[in-house]
Formats: structure tokens, C-alpha cells, sequence
């Protein structure tokens, strides 16, 4: 049986409609999505670059041409998601009102960010010794990214403290907090909110002493 294409107000053949052409940056944002996807599911060793290509609906040639290689994949979605963490946590501390309030804020807005990469997070934590030196180095990146967000708000919190032990502080709140997120990749109960909640009481009632004992000390 030949398929019709239907006939326009004429009586005549219509052609079929076109189907359009996805973007080369639709095309590029598609990749990294289906990517992580396979990266959370198979784990970044087991992931193969066919599978990938073949829940795009592209060729695996193609992937290369615009990734360069398996490695190259995985960096241009660690890439991806520093800057869009960057933007969420950034713009909901722009939000603040004071140092706590602020430092609550962008908790929120990081364990909101790292719950919807839920099983992206935990592959990067788990199989950390065996990723690509550079997508070692992008993770990096990443906490470094954090520690020029927070530092700015615990020195303006409690200008009285050296700088040394600002950069610990903020240290400790950045390791604190991959811990909670991977912990929370155990628990989908536990919200972004809670997250944060259970962080700055542990972490603020601490650095509370510190801010009183240098302000006697004072």
C-alpha cells in the first residue's frame, strides 16, 4: 500500500512536511544529557560511546567529531555541570540577606543541583581513581569554584579571623557538603532543604564558638 501524504485546499498532493534540523548546539546539549545518563547507569569505565550514540540517534563518528574521545565526552559534562552549579548556587546567594542567611541559600541551591545529577554525583565519587586526570582536574575545578563563593561570605561574617583559617573553614564546609550530597544519593527522603538544615547546624553552631571566642579574645 503506497503512503499518501495528503492533499492541501486544491485536491492536490501536499507534500510531507519537513522535518526540521536539530541545532549543532541542541544537538552538542542532547549528547551531554544522554552521556551522563549512560555514565550514571554503566559507570564511566563500562559506558560505551556506541550506546551513547545510539540513544542520540546519531552516528558514533559523530560523537567523536564533536567530543574528540570517551574522555572528552565525560570533561565536556563535568564542564557543563561546574557551570550550571556556578549559576544556581551564585544566583541563590545573590538572594541573601545576611552571612547565614546567604550560606543557607546556596546549600539549598547545591544539594538541589546535586539531587537532580543524583547518580552522576555518586559515579564521580565512587570511581574517582580511575577517571581522567582532567576530568580529576575538572572536579577540582569545581570545589575550587565553591571555595570563591563561600570564602567571601565567612570573611564577611567574621572579619576578625585570619585568612588562613577562613580558607580551612571553607574547606571543611566544602568536604562536608560532598559528603552530604553523596550520603543523600543513599537517602531520597532526605530534601535539598534538610540537607542543608542538617549542614548549618553542624557546621554553623561550630564556627559560632569560633566567632565568640575570637571576639573575647579580641
Amino acid at each position: 500500500m503506497t503512503q499518501t501524504t495528503g492533499q492541501d485546499a486544491t485536491g492536490q498532493e501536499a507534500p510531507a512536511p519537513r522535518r526540521k534540523r536539530m541545532s549543532r548546539a541542541d544537538r552538542e546539549r542532547q549528547m551531554l544529557a544522554v552521556a551522563e545518563e549512560v555514565f550514571a547507569e554503566r559507570g564511566f569505565r563500562a559506558a560505551a560511546m556506541e550506546e551513547i550514540a545510539e540513544r542520540c540517534g546519531v552516528s558514533k563518528p559523530m560523537l567523536y567529531e564533536y567530543f574528540g574521545s570517551k574522555d572528552g565526552l565525560l570533561l565536556a559534562c563535568l564542564t557543563r555541570a561546574r557551570a550550571e552549579l556556578h549559576e544556581v548556587t551564585a544566583a541563590a546567594m545573590a538572594e541573601g540577606t545576611d552571612p547565614l542567611d546567604t550560606l543557607h541559600r546556596g546549600l539549598v541551591a547545591y544539594y538541589g543541583f546535586t539531587e537532580s545529577h543524583r547518580n552522576s554525583f555518586a559515579i564521580l565519587q565512587n570511581e574517582a581513581i580511575g577517571l581522567p586526570h582532567a576530568a580529576v582536574e575538572a572536579v577540582e575545578a569545581t570545589r575550587r569554584q565553591q571555595h570563591g563563593l563561600i570564602a567571601p561570605i565567612m570573611a564577611q561574617w567574621a572579619p576578625e579571623l585570619p585568612e588562613i583559617a577562613i580558607e580551612a573553614y571553607t574547606e571543611i564546609i566544602i568536604g562536608a557538603c560532598e559528603r552530604i550530597s553523596l550520603w543523600c544519593t543513599t537517602r531520597p527522603d532526605v530534601t535539598p532543604e534538610q540537607a542543608a538544615h542538617y549542614t548549618l547546624d553542624f557546621c554553623w553552631l561550630g564556627l559560632q564558638g569560633l566567632y565568640d571566642r575570637a571576639a573575647t579574645d579580641g
